[in-house]
Order: C-alpha cells, then sequence, then structure tokens
C-alpha cells in the first residue's frame, strides 16, 4: 500500500484543488452566461484521477455483470459500471468499473492473478479477464447483493446512418437537426474514459523508473470536437512541468539523484527514447499491437492500436504544443454553445461530398476545417469568438507557456479575466448558411486567414490555401492543400449555399421519406448545380501522343504502350494541323537523338575494346 500512496503523492494535490472548484464530471451542457468554467487542465487531471480508479474486464457477455460485480465489490465500493464490445470473429465483452478511490482499485489489480498458461512475461496492468469460477457463488448471493444495473451497454458503438437519418428527418427545423447531429456524433463519456485508461496503461508501465512520468491524452479526445470512434494522441513526458507543494521540499534537500546527461541533441535523443518505447510497447502491454515507429517526421511518433478498446493511439514525446492548441480549440468552444454544433455539421458536410480524407495528401483536414470555422465566426458583425490576440493580452504570469523548442503557448486561461461575452443572436442554421455564403466569396487567392489576428492578411507565399498557425505563426496549417482541392471548396461552399437558402427558417410539414435540411445539404446530388471540374479544362494534346505506340523491346519484338488516355476531338482545322506537325517534328527529333546515341554507345565499346587488348596481353604475358 505504501508504493500506491507514493504512487498518487502528485495527485492529492491536484484533488483538494479540484475539490475547491466544486468540479462535477456529469454530461449537462455548460451555461454560456457563467464565466466560472473550468480550465481544460482541470478536467485532463479530473479524468486522470477518474482512469486510476477504473478497471476495464473482459466478459463472456453481458448477462455476467451481476457475478462481476459481487466479485469485484469485495476489494471496494464500485461507483459505476460501463459495458462495451470489440468487434472480432466473435464480439468481445468488456466492463468498466470505476471504485471509490483510487487505493481500491489498486487493490483489486494487486490480487489479480497470472495466466499461467500462457508463456508471455507477466505484466500488472488495468485490463483484465473473468474467467470462470471453480464453485459458482448461489444466485441467492447476487441477489442480496443488490446489483446495480449498467450505466451504459454498448457505449462504444457509433450510431448507424439510417438511424441517425431517421432521426434528423424527425426533427421540427434546422436547428433541432443540427443539436440532434451533434449530440448522436460527439465523443461520450464512456469513450473520454476508455481514452484515458489507454493513457494511464502507458504512464504505470513508466512508473518504476521515471516516477514522474505523466502520459497526456490531447487532441479531439479532450478538446470537445471529437467524434465516435475518433483516435487517440498522447503525449508522454517523463519530467512534469506543474509539481504539488507536497514535492517542493525536495528542492531543499541535500540528497540528489544521479542523473545520465545527454550529450546528443534533442531531437536524435528523443528518436531514441521513443524507439526503446516502441519496443516495451510491442513486446510488455497487454492490447497493444500493430506498433509503428514514424521518428523521421517533424514530430516523431509512435502509432498502434490497442485490441482492448478498438482504438488507434498516436504517442508523441516532444508535441507540447498540441496539447496547448487542444487548451485552445476547447476554449473556443466554451466562449459559446453555437461552436462545436456547427463544426460537426461542417466536418460532416465535407465528409459527405468528397472534400476530406481519411489518408494524409492534398486534401483539406478537419482542423483545418475547424480553423476556418473559428475564423469566420470572428468575422461575423458582432463575433461570436474573440482573437487570439485578445486571449493574449488578457494572460497573467501564470498563463506563460514557453515549449522547449520555444514556442509560445501564452494566453488566458481564465474566462473570467477574459470577460468576451458575445452579443450574436444569430441562430446555428443561420451561421451555418452565413459560413457557406462568406468562404463562397473569400478570397484564398490573395488572403491568409490569422485568429490570431481575428481578420485576413496578405499571403506571404504562394500556398493555395494560407491559415496561419495559431501557435507557431511562421507554419501554415493548410500547406498540403492543393490549387485544385481548394477550388473544390470554393464550389461546394456555394452549392451548400444555394442548397441552404431555401431551408433556413422554414417550419413547413414534410413527409417523413422527404430529403430536407441537412439531409439534402449531405446527400450529393447527381445534378450539382457546379461540378468540382468546372474550371479545369481537358488538354488540348497530350504528352504521350507524341511517342509513338509501339517500341522495340531486347529481343526484336514490339511491345505496345498503355494508351487508356484518350485524345480530345479538336474541330479546329488549325489547332488540328497544328498538333499534327508539332507530333511529327517532335517524333524526328526522338529518331535523330536515338540514331545519335546509338552511334556514340558503338563508337564508344569500339574504342575501350582497343584499349582492353593491351591489356590483356600484358596480363597474359606475365
Amino acid at each position: 500500500m505504501q508504493t500506491i500512496n507514493r504512487r498518487f503523492y502528485t495527485l492529492k494535490f491536484y484533488l483538494k484543488r479540484l475539490h475547491s472548484l466544486n468540479y462535477s464530471t456529469s454530461n449537462a451542457p455548460p451555461d454560456n452566461h457563467v464565466f466560472h468554467k473550468n480550465s481544460l487542465e482541470d478536467i485532463v487531471l479530473e479524468r486522470q484521477l477518474q482512469a486510476t480508479r477504473s478497471i476495464v474486464v473482459q466478459v463472456s457477455s453481458q448477462k455476467s455483470f451481476p457475478e462481476l460485480y459481487h466479485y469485484c465489490s469485495t476489494y471496494g465500493r464500485i461507483m459505476g459500471a460501463h459495458h462495451y464490445c470489440v468487434p472480432h470473429e466473435d464480439n468481445r465483452h468488456y466492463i468498466l468499473l470505476e471504485y471509490e478511490n483510487s487505493e481500491e482499485a489498486a487493490v483489486a489489480i494487486n490480487c489479480s492473478a497470472y495466466n499461467d498458461e500462457m508463456t508471455g512475461v507477466p505484466v500488472r496492468s488495468p485490463f483484465l479477464w473473468f474467467r470462470a469460477a471453480s464453485k459458482k457463488p448461489l444466485k441467492r448471493e447476487i441477489e442480496l447483493s443488490k446489483v446495480p444495473s449498467l450505466c451504459t451497454v454498448d457505449g462504444n458503438l457509433c450510431i448507424e446512418q439510417a438511424e441517425l437519418n431517421s432521426l434528423l428527418r424527425d426533427a421540427t427545423n434546422m436547428d433541432e437537426q443540427l443539436s440532434v447531429l451533434y449530440q448522436n456524433t460527439k465523443l461520450n463519456d464512456l469513450g473520454v474514459r476508455l481514452r484515458f485508461l489507454a493513457a494511464f496503461q502507458v504512464q504505470q508501465a513508466m512508473y518504476g523508473m521515471f516516477p514522474l512520468a505523466n502520459a497526456i491524452p490531447f487532441g479531439s479526445s479532450v478538446n470537445g470536437f471529437g467524434k465516435m470512434g475518433c483516435d487517440l494522441d498522447l503525449i508522454l513526458r517523463f519530467d512534469q512541468e506543474c509539481k504539488p507543494k507536497e514535492n517542493q521540499t525536495r528542492e531543499e534537500s541535500r540528497l540528489v539523484f544521479h542523473t545520465k546527461e545527454n550529450l546528443i541533441n534533442g531531437r536524435s535523443q528523443t528518436q531514441r527514447q521513443m524507439e526503446s518505447i516502441g519496443d516495451m510497447l510491442q513486446l510488455f502491454l497487454p492490447g497493444v499491437c500493430h506498433v509503428r515507429r514514424i521518428l523521421q517526421a517533424r514530430v516523431p511518433i509512435i502509432k498502434y492500436h490497442h485490441e482492448h478498446l478498438n482504438l488507434e493511439i498516436d504517442l508523441s514525446m516532444s508535441n507540447l504544443s498540441g496539447f496547448y492548441m487542444s487548451e485552445l480549440l476547447y476554449m473556443f468552444g466554451e466562449f459559446d454553445e453555437r461552436v462545436r454544433p456547427l463544426t460537426f455539421c461542417i466536418r460532416r458536410w465535407a465528409n459527405a461530398c468528397g472534400l476530406t480524407n481519411p489518408s494524409p495528401g492534398r486534401w483539406i483536414t478537419n482542423f483545418s476545417l475547424t480553423c476556418l470555422v473559428i475564423f469566420f465566426l470572428q468575422q461575423t458583425r458582432q463575433p461570436v469568438l474573440p482573437s487570439i490576440n485578445t486571449l493574449f493580452k488578457s494572460a497573467i504570469p501564470s498563463d506563460i507557456r514557453i515549449t522547449e523548442d520555444n514556442v509560445n503557448c501564452t494566453f488566458a486561461r481564465d474566462f473570467q479575466a477574459i470577460g468576451f461575452k458575445s452579443r450574436n443572436k444569430s441562430k446555428i442554421s443561420e451561421l451555418l448558411l452565413q459560413f457557406f455564403e462568406y468562404y463562397s466569396q473569400f478570397n484564398f487567392h490573395n488572403k491568409a486567414i490569422s485568429l490570431n489576428e481575428g481578420r485576413a492578411l496578405e499571403k506571404p507565399d504562394h500556398s493555395a490555401m494560407y491559415i496561419v498557425n495559431p501557435l507557431e505563426q511562421a507554419l501554415n496549417v493548410s500547406k498540403n492543400v492543393s490549387l485544385e482541392e481548394c477550388e473544390r471548396l470554393r464550389i461546394e461552399v456555394r452549392n451548400a449555399g444555394w442548397i441552404l437558402e431555401s431551408e433556413v427558417d422554414q417550419n413547413h410539414e414534410h413527409d417523413n421519406e422527404e430529403q430536407w435540411g441537412l439531409l439534402s445539404l449531405f446527400k450529393t446530388p447527381e445534378n450539382a448545380i457546379l461540378k468540382p471540374n468546372a474550371f479545369f479544362k481537358p488538354r488540348i494534346l497530350e504528352v504521350s501522343d507524341l511517342f509513338d505506340k509501339t517500341e522495340e523491346s531486347s529481343n526484336g519484338k514490339s511491345k505496345d504502350f498503355d494508351t487508356t488516355l484518350s485524345v480530345p476531338e479538336v474541330k479546329n482545322k488549325e489547332v488540328k494541323q497544328h498538333r499534327q506537325n508539332t507530333k511529327k517534328s517532335v517524333g524526328n527529333d526522338l529518331k535523330q537523338i536515338r540514331l545519335s546515341t546509338s552511334a556514340n554507345t558503338s563508337s564508344g565499346s569500339n574504342k575501350t575494346m582497343q584499349l582492353m587488348s593491351p591489356t590483356k596481353s600484358i596480363r597474359g604475358g606475365s
């Protein structure tokens, strides 16, 4: 028990702090008119404490819960239980149990047995399985224990598209549709719990050698913009910046730990450390599989899959700015309750019309779309959101954050100190239409988007789309977006604006089978008003057409080139004649090049033979 108490000495101070804030973990939406909101750091800390009180147990089915509850109650008081499934050949069932405190959860883990039938290394972990008992408890004993009902059943299942469409169709207006979409697709409480438990597993595995190790979730899992099934981003730190008062006495101690000095640069050291951590994850941690190390990226990461959580995880060690970016997005979502539902709708629309893609490439990302939404809400006649510079000016010394890469992440965290309150009373459906109208006229060719200034700036380079990185302002968030994809965005927002013009503020009676409101927006029409290729004309001449269709191979036989691209017909006689002349002249030039190349090759080989002949005679004479 002494080891357990030491394990959580860094958390006791924060627990007192959270109780003083009267923090509640309920799912009630925040009041937009109340400024005493908790910071993301407080919420992350409470979720980390929640993970220390939890275990995940694999069971044969949901019906095993009464027996599991009866057995695990012997270790402590169970505050809640959540059931979920992981798709497999046959669905695997799991139940997350939350105890009253972390000590009771630790006792349950310490009393668990190791699997002697497997040859793997025994590992202490919050992920367990419930094996059959040699002597089953009597039904009467289970009934007397007053088993409560499960808080969640199949809690990690995403809503089916048909069911979501039915809910959207039954809504009375577009504002209700936007609320239904957000409430049914956002990351739920169980999803957040499982992600913090995955972080706790990594942190617990490191604790023996690194007592200050801290695995912190960031990104969509914590900023309020995450949807069901989203990936987990983790940052692993070995030196906690925030130290409790109980630990400050160590700085006055005359006994100091020996520390191994790093003699190489920081990036190389991080890569070597992550390589070792990747080996540890792959070899020892239960549930971790498909480990991939991407160490040459700008931010080195380890990607892996957790089979007990059905979760994709990205682990980094040098991305503190990513956490502070999550903190910034969280604050924007808390400023106004319309921000997140609007963002969810824009992302859903972009996915429906093919603007976003799960694979990295030339497409716009969800993060860039979120930046577009925030920037638009800064531009409304009565701004819905403040600029980042407003947050920077309201910062106090305790808000100063400078990363190890010298990235300034300083901005005010206290909503009351910022004191921003929007006077914009527009409904979400009206803001949605205004979003499409705004970007259908935005000058992406010459202007850059700056959330820091809250206004458009002159574009510093020739990128198709330029969104200034809010924290690293020398970088372009949307540098990957191609010119064609940027043009497609303009066309699609114009189409969406035309579709919504007839939908806003209409409460007419509609048939249950009718596609209206968001359903008409998410449905890709066959006869689109503007096609994405409307501004891209076909080439008059294909380069492949300049070459002969056949080429003599090395064995003397001719082989055909793959000519799947058809040359467009040209009605203009002058253009047609010019194309034929160009093809003929280029063909003659190619033949001359081939002849000259073959002649030079043959003459070169003759000279080589002449030079080699004396050498052979000398070698023969010797």
